[in-house]
């Protein structure tokens, strides 16, 4: 098989396994009104069809990518995404809402092993100066499915009932899932270059650090940082970490759960036990990857400057934009007295920007540097949602619109160049693990942002209006209005931080990779945000 027909086939496994996860949640959540009724479900029934799927995705990303480092990442996509089909088939059959909770959470289990795949293939694939095209074509194709679940479900659960939207995944996932077996026996990247003799002498993190792409196969077959050297000189493969992936599926799961229920019960015993759980489980995690001889997340992407960075710049874009969501949401519905068919008309210009905005950055990224195109974009998203604050009674179609267009050209823009600054500067054989904490990031993203959406709005709200039911949160458009803007004016403060987080980024496009050659002369190797500046100004 040729490598460009190869590309095309993974491109097209990788997209179109994006767009089933990003096409579930929208179009379960028109879905979930009809499930109710036709289960005789409680409302906090429906709502763990959603967080029992959430938590068990969260808790299982990176252990899931690391899985694909080390076995295969098209093995783990195959699947995943095969699990996925089977498991939507069986909710659109569950005779009750508790058989449909424990599916979710079963094909939860599956969705972690998809998506870090999805991004571990591309970077296996594709050589680093050509990622910026691919994963623009991803972030566009999620963002149209973003736009089309609403409607798209809305029509199936009209016509054929909820169970429609779950039956909606199961012919392409098999089919993509049975073409991900069929060239999974294909290489993807070039056979691993014989080491130097003087490799065994370098130190862990700095031999991790510069892996030239290709340098490792995508199954984990190259040395990694996580391997140990024998006496003898051999190398032993590192293990999976068990311990590590438990002690973070912990703190991820305490966290998910407490962010979920504070909303709508505050700060109880139980939320703030649930707090305490993910705290402790956290410094237990970090304790025990700095002792252990084989972590699971690898030193060469738990040390990057530029990782953490562009992690920390989709956490908070995510949180400030999803929290945005939520309260615009409230403010049409509630305060302009908007149907929902009308309401999405009013946010449409933010999927259409995504979608025009990710091809776009690709190709502003290479000219101007991810660091530039990233706080550009993180400043765009900051303006929208300032100017979203600033809505009242009298604001116009326009005026919300452009807000909203604001908002879709920042975090379609920041999607991409933060993706692919987290897969471009790590080796090959830790691009699951990476991927499985860009997906992390995504998911914890959101959660918190809705919990700090809902619980301001709550804090804020005049309490002589007593409009705000706990359990089903509505306020009066009054209370709701003066609520609004100090919410939104927080979350624009978490989106300026995002801001403050891509000034760390690279000046330019320029990868680990290229430092190789210069450590193998006897150069020391720096942090990779430094010596990018250093490619970019010289």
């Amino acid at each position: 098989m040729t490598t460009r027909r190869l590309q095309r086939l993974v491109l097209t496994g990788s997209v179109t396994g994006a767009v089933i996860v990003a096409l579930d949640g929208t179009v379960l959540t028109v879905a979930q009104p009809a499930l109710q009724r036709d289960l005789h479900a409680s409302f906090g029934q429906v709502q763990w069809t959603s967080t029992g799927y959430l938590i068990a995705v969260a808790s299982l990303l990176v252990f899931a990518g690391r899985l694909g480092d080390r076995y295969g990442h098209q093995q783990l996509f195959a699947l995943g995404i095969l699990g996925f089909g089977a498991t939507s088939a069986a909710i659109g059959l569950a005779p009750g809402v508790g058989w449909v909770i424990g599916l979710r959470v079963a094909q939860g289990i599956f969705g972690a092993l998809l998506q870090p795949a999805t991004l571990g293939m591309l970077r296996a694939t594709y050589p680093p100066d050509q990622l910026g095209m691919p994963l623009a074509l991803r972030t566009s194709a999620i963002g149209l499915a973003a736009a089309a679940g609403p409607v798209l479900g809305g029509a199936l659960v009209a016509h054929w009932g909820w169970q429609a939207v779950f039956f909606l995944n199961v012919v392409p996932a098999g089919l993509i899932g049975g073409l991900a077996l069929v060239v999974r026996g294909s290489a993807l990247v070039p056979a691993p270059a014989p080491a130097p003799p003087s490799a065994s002498s370098v130190p862990v993190s700095d031999s991790a650090s510069s892996f030239a792409p290709g340098e490792a196969s995508a199954g984990g077959a190259g040395t990694t940082a996580a391997e140990t050297t024998t006496a003898g000189g051999a190398r032993a493969a590192g293990g999976l970490d068990l311990p590590g992936a438990c002690l973070l599926a912990l703190a991820l799961v305490s966290l998910v759960h407490t962010l979920v229920a504070l909303p709508e019960s505050g700060w109880t015993v139980v939320t703030a036990l649930g707090g305490a759980v993910a705290a402790f489980a956290c410094g237990a995690f970090i304790r025990h990857e700095r002792r252990t001889a084989s972590p699971l997340i690898p030193l060469s992407v738990a040390g990057s400057t530029t990782i953490a960075s562009a992690l920390a710049v989709l956490l908070s874009a995510s949180a400030a934009l999803f929290g945005t969501l939520f309260v615009s949401t409230y403010f049409l519905q509630d305060v302009l007295a908007l149907d929902p068919l009308e309401s999405g008309l009013r946010v449409l210009p933010l999927a259409v920007l995504m979608v025009l905005s990710a091809p776009a950055s690709a190709v502003l990224q290479r000219r101007y540097g991810p660091r530039r195109t990233t706080v550009t974009a993180m400043v765009l998203l900051t303006l929208g949602i300032l100017a979203l604050s600033q809505l009242d009674r009298t604001s116009t179609a326009p005026a919300i619109g452009a807000g909203f267009l604001l908002l879709g050209a920042g975090f379609g823009t920041v999607m991409v160049t933060a993706t692919a600054v987290i897969v471009r500067h790590v080796p090959t054989a830790h691009a699951g693990v990476a991927g499985g904490l860009q997906q992390t990031a995504m998911n914890i993203g959101p959660t918190l942002g809705v919990a700090t959406a809902t619980m301001l709005v709550t804090l804020t709200t005049p309490t002589t209006t007593g409009a705000y039911s706990p359990g089903a949160p509505h306020w009066t458009a009054e209370a709701f209005l003066s609520a609004m803007g100090p919410t939104l004016l927080t979350l624009t403060a978490i989106a300026a931080t995002g801001a403050l987080a891509a000034a760390k980024l690279p000046r330019s496009t320029t990868t680990n990779g290229d430092s190789r050659q210069r450590s193998a002369m006897g150069g020391s190797d720096r942090d990779e945000s430094e010596v990018t500046a250093t490619a970019s100004d010289g």
